[in-house]
C-alpha cells in the first residue's frame, strides 16, 4: 500500500474548490493544518473531512464577501483532528450516551453451507427494516431475536443473492465486495469516474436573484431560506451546516416515518415541520412554502420526488432561480440508482471494507471509523449548494445539484492511502452542550471557524412536528 501520495486536507479543499469554478484566490484565506492521519484507518478519512467541511466553510465566506464586496474576505480555519472528531458524531442526550447502532445491525458471515462463503452488512437501525430482514430469514420478527439466530440463518444464503432478496423486499442490506469486484459490477461501472458533485444549470430562464436582506444577523447566508426533505445524516447534516452560517432552514418530516437519535443533534438551528407529502394536503403545503425558497435539498431516492410532481425541473417552474440539491445512495443512473443505502452499507458494497481489513491485517471486513462517507457528503452538498447560489446571482438560472455517498467514496478513495493512527484522538475537547426539545445535548462543536462572522445555531433543535410548515 503506497502512503506516499496521499492528499491532505488543503489539497482536497484546493480540488473541490477548483471543480466548482470559484476564485482561486479566496483559497488564501484557508487555513488548515496537517495533523497526518489522525484516525485509525488507511484512508484519508480526516483530510476528507477537513477538505470538504473547508470547502463548505469557505464558499459561505465567499458569499459573505459577495454580499459585501467592500469588506475584504474573512478567514477561515480548520482543525485536521476537530474535523475528525466532528464527524464521529457523539452524543449524549441529559449526560445519556446515544447508540446508533441496533444490536442486528453489522457485518455477519454468511454462505457457507452453499460453499460460496463471504460477507453481509444488515442495517436494522429502523424497526421495519430489522423486521424485514428477520421475515426473509425465517426469523421472528421483533427485538428478542439475536445474533447468534441471524448468523446460522446466514449460513445458507449466499451473499449477493441475500442483498437482491432484500432489495426486491425494499429493505437496506450490502454484502461485501472488493474494490475490483465494485469497479467490475454494473453499478460501479455506471459511476466510473464520477465527481463527487455535479452543478448544473436546469431548462427554462430565470434572472439573478438578488441577495435577501441580512438585517442584524451578519452570517454570510443570513436572509436565504434553504427547504429541507432529508433524512440520516448526510443530508440533514447540511441542513445543519447551511443553518449554522445564517439560512433559514425549515426542515420537513413525514408523521409516518420513524427517526434515529441522532435527528436532535442533526435539527440545531432548524424549524422542524411535519408534512405527509402522500396525500393532497401535504403537497399543497409543500407547493405554498416552495416558491420562498432560494434552495430546495432533498434526499428522496432518484425519481421518488418526481413520482409527486416535484422533480427538479417543477421546482425550478415553481421557483425559478431556485438551487435544488439532491442526495443519493448509488448515484442518479445506473441499476442501483433507486437502492435504498446508507453509509456503512454503501461502505461496504463498495469495497472499502475489504480493502480497511487488508490494510489493517484483519481477517474480518473492517468498517472505517467514522462515516466518512455521509459527513464529507454532507459538507459537499452544503458547499455546491452555495457554489449553486454564486453562480446563480452571477448568471442566473436555476440549478441543480447532486451528490451521491457512492461518488463520494471514489473521491475518498482517490486521496489516496495513509499509514494509520495508532487510536482515535480524544473528542472531549471538541465537545459542547447545547439546548434542545429532547434534553440538553453534548456533541462535538464545529470544527470550521470564521475570522468575522463565526457559525452559530440560534434555534435549538426540536421534535418533528414543532413548528408549523410555514416560513417564520
Amino acid at each position: 500500500m503506497d502512503t506516499s501520495s496521499a492528499a491532505t486536507g488543503r489539497q482536497a479543499l484546493a480540488g473541490l474548490w477548483q471543480q466548482a469554478g470559484l476564485p482561486p484566490a479566496a483559497l488564501a484565506q484557508a487555513a488548515l493544518n496537517d495533523a497526518g492521519p489522525v484516525l485509525p484507518t488507511s484512508f484519508a478519512v480526516a483530510a476528507a473531512a477537513q477538505g470538504s467541511l473547508a470547502a463548505a466553510a469557505l464558499a459561505a465566506a465567499e458569499i459573505g464577501h459577495r454580499r459585501a464586496p467592500a469588506a475584504p474576505r474573512q478567514q477561515v480555519s480548520v482543525d485536521a483532528v476537530a474535523a475528525a472528531v466532528e464527524c464521529g458524531a457523539s452524543l449524549a442526550i441529559d449526560g445519556r450516551p446515544v447508540d446508533a447502532w441496533d444490536k442486528l445491525s453489522g457485518l455477519y458471515r454468511c454462505g457457507e453451507d452453499t460453499g460460496v462463503p463471504g460477507w453481509l452488512r444488515l442495517h436494522a437501525n429502523f424497526a421495519h427494516h430489522r423486521d424485514g430482514a428477520l421475515h426473509l430469514l425465517g426469523l421472528p420478527e421483533g427485538p428478542a431475536t439475536e445474533r447468534d439466530a441471524v448468523t446460522q440463518a446466514l449460513r445458507g444464503w449466499r451473499a449477493e443473492d441475500f442483498e437482491a432478496a432484500a432489495s426486491e423486499a425494499g429493505l437496506v442490506v450490502a454484502a461485501a465486495r472488493s474494490f475490483s469486484d465494485w469497479d467490475a459490477h454494473p453499478q460501479g461501472r455506471a459511476l466510473a469516474g464520477a465527481a463527487p458533485f455535479t452543478l448544473a444549470r436546469l431548462p427554462g430562464a430565470a434572472a439573478p436573484r438578488p441577495w435577501p436582506a441580512r438585517g442584524d444577523d451578519a452570517r454570510p447566508l443570513a436572509g436565504l431560506r434553504v427547504l429541507e426533505l432529508t433524512r440520516i445524516l448526510a443530508g440533514p447534516v447540511a441542513g445543519r451546516t447551511l443553518a449554522g452560517y445564517g439560512a433559514e432552514v425549515l426542515l420537513l418530516n413525514s408523521p409516518l416515518l420513524p427517526n434515529i437519535e441522532h435527528i436532535a443533534d442533526t435539527s440545531r438551528g432548524k424549524l422542524s415541520a411535519h408534512v405527509d407529502l402522500k396525500t393532497e394536503a401535504g403537497r399543497a403545503t409543500l407547493q405554498a412554502v416552495l416558491p420562498q425558497a432560494d434552495v430546495f435539498l432533498q434526499g428522496y431516492r432518484p425519481g421518488g420526488l418526481a413520482a409527486l410532481g416535484f422533480a427538479p425541473s417543477d421546482v425550478a417552474r415553481a421557483s425559478p432561480g431556485i438551487v435544488c440539491v439532491s442526495l443519493s445512495a448509488y448515484g442518479p443512473a445506473g441499476p442501483w440508482a433507486g437502492r435504498r443505502g446508507f453509509d456503512s452499507l454503501v461502505q461496504t458494497a463498495t469495497g472499502f471494507n475489504h480493502a480497511e481489513a487488508a490494510a489493517l491485517g484483519s481477517a474480518t471486513p473492517k468498517a472505517l471509523p467514522v462515516q466518512i462517507l455521509d459527513f464529507a457528503a454532507g459538507y459537499l452538498l452544503a458547499f455546491a449548494a452555495q457554489a449553486a447560489l454564486l453562480r446563480q446571482r452571477l448568471e442566473g438560472g436555476s440549478w441543480h445539484v447532486q451528490v451521491s455517498l457512492a461518488a463520494v467514496g471514489l473521491w475518498l478513495r482517490g486521496l489516496g492511502r495513509v499509514a494509520p493512527a495508532a487510536g482515535s484522538p480524544d473528542a472531549a475537547p471538541c465537545l459542547q452542550d447545547w439546548p434542545s426539545g429532547w434534553g440538553r445535548l453534548r456533541s462535538p462543536g464545529h470544527a470550521a471557524h470564521f475570522s468575522d462572522t463565526p457559525a452559530a445555531w440560534l434555534r435549538p433543535a426540536m421534535p418533528p412536528g414543532t413548528h408549523a410548515a410555514a416560513w417564520p
